[in-house]
Formats: structure tokens, C-alpha cells, sequence
């Protein structure tokens, strides 16, 4: 199966991308939502991640990639709700803005653009791609 891209968000002040880049992996907890957990699920080891500040910096920072896929989330007694792991593979260049990824008409579907409650979304082999360009300028 080929590799999927995926955007997460995740409010620095809970946990910064300099801090999984030193502790060398990041768990996504929390998240409690049907759709999310649906995302979560789909999830495949080696699948690209982007991950996004949101709440302060509003800026893609890094990449990961999935370490492992989804198993029931030890912060809930419900385990409906799921979690990944995830390894940080490299910061990014230079941050991607959301006013640069909103100013980006290719980017417009995105759903950091349409649907900025989203925590986990799907992208596009063309967006991350963009996303990735928009990084090296």
C-alpha cells in the first residue's frame, strides 16, 4: 500500500515540535471525535504526517511519519478512541504560515483552510507536495 499524507494539529503550549524532535517521538492523545477517529484508523506505517502548531504560531513546522498505527488511547476508558506514534523526521525549512497556505489558491480545498476545528486531516498528494514547496522558499 502506498504511503498516505496526513496534517495534524496540536497547540504548542500541550506539546512543541521541539520537543518531539528531542524526545524523538510524538503520541497524539486526546483526540474525541468520530471523524478524527476515523483518520486515526486509516493511519499506516510510513505514512507522511505534517505537523502543524495551531492556537499560537498557526504554522506547519515539521514532518513525521507514522511508527505505529492506531490502538486505544490510554488517556480514555473507552477504547473506541484511538492514538498513533509517530517519529519526527526533519523541521521544515522554514515555517508555512496559514495566511501563506491561505494565500495559496491550489490550497484553497484544504481542510485547514475549510474546516480549521479539524486536528487530523487527509491531504493530498498534490497539497503536501505544495505544502513541502511553500517550505523551501
Amino acid at each position: 500500500m502506498t504511503p498516505r499524507q496526513w496534517l495534524i494539529k496540536f497547540a504548542p503550549f500541550r506539546t512543541s515540535w521541539a520537543e518531539i524532535v528531542a524526545r524523538g517521538s510524538f503520541t497524539l492523545r486526546g483526540i474525541r471525535s468520530p471523524e478524527f477517529r476515523n483518520y486515526l484508523s486509516a493511519m499506516g506505517v510510513g505514512d507522511h504526517v505534517l505537523f502543524y502548531h495551531s492556537q499560537q504560531e498557526r504554522a506547519v513546522v515539521g514532518l513525521l511519519e507514522v511508527s505505529r498505527e492506531a490502538y486505544p488511547d490510554p488517556t480514555s476508558a473507552d477504547p473506541q478512541w484511538l492514538t498513533c506514534d509517530f517519529l519526527p523526521l526533519r523541521s521544515l525549512p522554514s515555517t508555512v504560515s496559514l495566511e501563506a497556505i491561505k494565500a495559496t489558491p491550489a490550497l484553497s480545498n484544504l481542510p485547514l483552510v475549510r474546516r480549521p476545528r479539524l486536528s487530523v486531516m487527509p491531504l493530498t498528494d498534490d497539497e503536501f507536495e505544495i505544502i513541502q514547496a511553500l517550505a523551501q522558499a
